[in-house]
C-alpha cells in the first residue's frame, strides 16, 4: 500500500519509465531514413525516459533512479529472455496467424544488439545520473534546463556510439564511416526531441511540486 503521495508519484514515473525503454528495445530493429542516414525507430521512446529520468532525480535522488536503471535493466534483459524462449516453439500451422519467419523478422534480435542495447543503457544512465548531480549541487533549485539538458547531451552521445559499436560495427554489419554518421544522425535526433521537450520537465516540476506540498504542512 502507498503510503505518501510522493510514493505515487515514484510509482507513475518508474512505469513511465520502464515501460519506454521496454518498448524502445522491442521496437529498435526497424530502421528508418533520416534524409540520407539511416537510424533505428527505437530513439523515438528514449525522450521520455530521459523527462521522467531527470523527475526522478529530482525528486528522489540519484540512489532513487540508479536502482531504477539497474532494475529497468533486467527487466529488458528478462523481456529478451521470453522472446528467446518463443522464437524457440513452433508456431501453429493451418491457422491465419503469425509465422515463425514473420515472428523471426520482428523479434529475433542478435545477441549482440542485446549486449549492445543493455550496455548503452545502463553507462549512459548512470552519466546521466552523476552529471546531473555535478549541476544540481552547483545550481541549486535554479536553472533546471541546465541540469537536465546538460545531462542528457553528454549521457546520450556515449548511449549513441556504444550501442551501434558493439551490435553493428565490431560484428562487422557497417562499416567505420557509417557507424559514425549513424551514431550522430541518432544522438542529434534524441537531442533534438530532448530540448522540444524541456518545458514539460518545468510543467511536471510544478505539478509534483504542488501536489506533494500538502504532505509538507
Amino acid at each position: 500500500m502507498l503510503q505518501t503521495r510522493k510514493d505515487t508519484i515514484f510509482i507513475i514515473l518508474a512505469g513511465i519509465f520502464i515501460t519506454n525503454a521496454v518498448v524502445a528495445e522491442l521496437i529498435g530493429g526497424k530502421l528508418i531514413n533520416i534524409g540520407p542516414y539511416v537510424m533505428s525507430i527505437g530513439i523515438l521512446p528514449w525522450p521520455v525516459v530521459f523527462l521522467t529520468t531527470d523527475l526522478i532525480n529530482e525528486y528522489f535522488g540519484r540512489k532513487g533512479v540508479r536502482r531504477l536503471s539497474f532494475i529497468t535493466a533486467g527487466l529488458i534483459a528478462y523481456c529478451f529472455i521470453v522472446l528467446y524462449l518463443a522464437l524457440q516453439i513452433p508456431a501453429a500451422k493451418g491457422f491465419n496467424t503469425v509465422s515463425d519467419e514473420q515472428f523471426t523478422a520482428v523479434f529475433g534480435q542478435s545477441m549482440w544488439i542485446i549486449v549492445g542495447s543493455i550496455t548503452a543503457f545502463l553507462v549512459s544512465q548512470l552519466i546521466d545520473i552523476a552529471i546531473f548531480h555535478f549541476f544540481k549541487q552547483r545550481t541549486g533549485n535554479k536553472m533546471i534546463w541546465l541540469r537536465t539538458t546538460g545531462s542528457t547531451v553528454i549521457s546520450q552521445l556515449f548511449d549513441s556510439f556504444i550501442v551501434l559499436g558493439i551490435a553493428f560495427w565490431l560484428t562487422g554489419k557497417i562499416d567505420t564511416t557509417t557507424y559514425i554518421a549513424s551514431a550522430f544522425t541518432g544522438y542529434f535526433v534524441k537531442l533534438i526531441i530532448a530540448i522540444v521537450l524541456t518545458p514539460l520537465i518545468y510543467v511536471g516540476h510544478a505539478w509534483i511540486s504542488k501536489y506533494i506540498e500538502p504532505e509538507k504542512e
